[in-house]
């Protein structure tokens, strides 16, 4: 008896421990399988010298520091020297100038439709996505996020905003006022999406707005810096505002303080060690500060103008500490990404870049050299490994000459012909992408949304109509002062038929209401008259802390002003006072149509 309790004994313990092995192992696959979550932090404005782990001790950013620490860090990472094409060519992974981006405003900045993101690749593999932040890549939809792969967005479209604090943003297309700094509440907006879809793969996408101007800081992160001494700086050091630099590191500092937030929340919902999380920025430096001694700035093809940092943490995936070498450049995003997503499906269009996962986990060693181009406002430059071509046809010993002092081409011929025939293979096969002329109409009126901003940014004045600033992204029209020659156009093609209701979005002096208006568009006009004054101060204007170039933001009144039924098609609206019976009509910031 004693025999059989014991053989029976042996087998139950066989058993569960065959058990065991067998949920281990299981754990062991799914884990392995698991698709991880994607956080994406791309800042605005900050030059590749505006962290502490490169090198800059006029500040600290120990967040990000440590995302290098704990990941990979490329050391030379290339991006477009400006703001719109650089997050098209992140989206895409292809030249912005294939994307039609040609410009920062007025429609210039807006992505091709026939262009694939890596929202809708990630989409397809199972992630729910969001961006929260600056878009700058169209407004209007399908050009606005939510028809770009994006489930959920919240912030603003535009290139620049000009209010930091409790700012006008949108959540989806609908207009709401944001709550405290914007970096703060755009980084609040990201911890509550990690926290709501944790349990299965997301793609967070946080484009924050700073250290881009104006320069409106709050006391609290401009305390830290006003006193500071600044002991780095440019290598022109006469060109540099001090006042500027100590608010740009306000920014940065603010900015690693919530990257600590976000890697807070990872570490609190127990995802870190499956989220993949990438910090870069869009472009160089805003203004003239430390940076390496590299030449250049925002704007310029030139090595400051375009190098940018790119740290990448993967908790057991990627090696801790590891420094790559090897060039990389925007368009080399989607391609890692969607490859470490598990996207199995097919591009739909060629793709610029490649993915840079083999340099992740593997080695450097059997990467093959390779040309990464910068393109801006007609200027073209070459980047390989060691050398850079220059939009004036110079070359420049990358390896011991980061401010581009030595025209070496004579020295190294053959080079120089090779990275000459690049650039000319790339310009005539690129640039004719690009149409001379945007043929493009504003789009309203799809059926798949409901909200369509039309903000001054876009709309075109007439007569007296005056921008409040020369930057359009921010900017109201004021100055409306006749009737007979003053107006607002825009070159719309409405997707489908259908009525909508006209919200305008104004200021006006007690004395000018009652001003007559009429909207319009084909045969169909709109009538309605002002009747409720408002008005606003510029908001926060003490906060700048160098005089900015943009213009000062407002708060603004939004009136429903009726109903206007839009045929299929296109046409130009026209928005045009009637009747002014004051001294002026109002100031416009934006016209929202909804679709009823």
């Amino acid at each position: 008896m004693n025999s059989l309790i014991s053989r029976c004994c042996y087998f139950l313990l066989i058993s569960l421990f065959f058990a065991c092995t067998d949920t281990s192992e299981k754990a062991a696959n799914e884990e392995a399988t698991k698709q991880p979550n994607i956080i994406l932090i791309m800042t605005d404005d900050q030059g590749w010298g505006d962290l502490s782990v490169n090198g800059n001790a006029n500040l600290q950013t120990p967040n990000i520091d440590a995302l290098a620490e704990n990941g990979a860090m490329f050391e030379y990472f290339y991006v477009s020297p400006v703001c719109s094409p650089t997050r098209a060519e992140l989206l895409t992974g292809r030249y912005a100038v294939r994307g039609g981006v040609y410009s920062t405003s007025a429609g210039g900045e807006r992505l091709d439709l026939d262009e694939v993101t890596v929202a809708q690749y990630l989409q397809k593999a199972g992630y729910a996505t969001a961006c929260y932040g600056k878009w700058h890549n169209g407004m209007q939809y399908p050009y606005h996020p939510n028809g770009r792969g994006f489930d959920d967005f919240y912030g603003f479209c535009s290139g620049h905003w000009g209010n930091y604090i409790d700012p006008m943003l949108e959540r989806n297309g609908q207009i709401v006022q944001g709550e405290g700094f914007i970096i703060d509440d755009l980084t609040n907006k990201g911890i509550e999406f990690i926290e709501q879809n944790k349990e299965s793969p997301f793609f967070l996408y946080l484009p924050l707005n700073t250290p881009h101007s104006p320069m409106q800081v709050p006391d609290k992160w401009w305390n830290e810096v006003k006193d500071r001494e600044i002991t780095q700086k440019h290598k022109d050091p006469e060109k540099e505002d001090e006042t500027f630099t100590k608010a740009a590191l306000a920014f940065c500092e603010n900015i690693d303080w919530n990257v600590g937030r976000i890697m807070a929340a990872l570490k609190e919902n127990e995802i870190e060690e499956n989220t993949l999380v990438i910090y870069l920025s869009d472009n160089g430096p805003n203004s003239w500060r430390w940076n390496g001694g590299m030449k250049g700035r925002k704007g310029s093809t030139d090595e400051g103008g375009v190098r940018s940092p790119l740290i990448m943490q993967w908790k057991n995936k990627i090696q801790s500490g590891s420094k790559l070498k090897a060039i990389a450049s925007a368009p080399d995003i989607l391609p890692t990404l969607a490859e470490i997503a598990g996207y199995e499906g097919s591009f739909e269009n060629a793709l610029d870049g490649q993915s840079l996962l083999p340099l992740l986990i593997e080695t450097e060693e059997n990467w093959a050299d390779r040309y990464i181009v910068n393109h801006w406002n007609g200027k073209t430059s070459i980047r390989s490994q060691e050398y850079r071509l220059g939009h004036e046809d110079q070359l420049f010993d990358m390896v011991n000459d980061f401010g581009q002092t030595m025209d070496i081409s004579g020295d190294y011929p053959e080079v120089y012909q090779t990275m000459l025939t690049v650039k000319q293979n790339w310009e005539n096969s690129v640039m004719p992408e690009l149409p001379k002329e945007d043929k493009r109409d504003f789009t309203i009126g799809h059926p798949d949304f409901d909200w369509y901003q039309l903000p001054a940014r876009d709309l075109v004045a007439h007569g007296n109509i005056k921008r409040s600033n020369r930057w359009p992204n921010s900017s109201f029209y004021t100055n409306w002062i006749d009737a007979a020659t003053d107006s607002l156009t825009l070159d719309v093609e409405v997707l489908e038929t259908g009525d909508f209701e006209a919200i305008i979005y104004y200021t006006c002096q007690p004395e000018n209401t009652g001003a007559s208006f009429r909207l319009a568009f084909m045969q169909n006009t709109l009538d309605f008259k002002i009747n409720e004054s408002f008005t606003s101060d510029f908001l926060y204007p003490e906060l700048d802390r160098v005089e900015r170039q943009e213009s000062y933001e407002k708060r603004y009144k939004a009136l429903n002003v009726g109903k206007i039924h839009l045929e299929k098609g296109k046409g130009q609206l026209v928005l045009k006072a009637t009747d002014i019976p004051g001294k002026a009509a109002v100031d416009f910031r934006l016209l929202m149509l909804k679709r009823v």
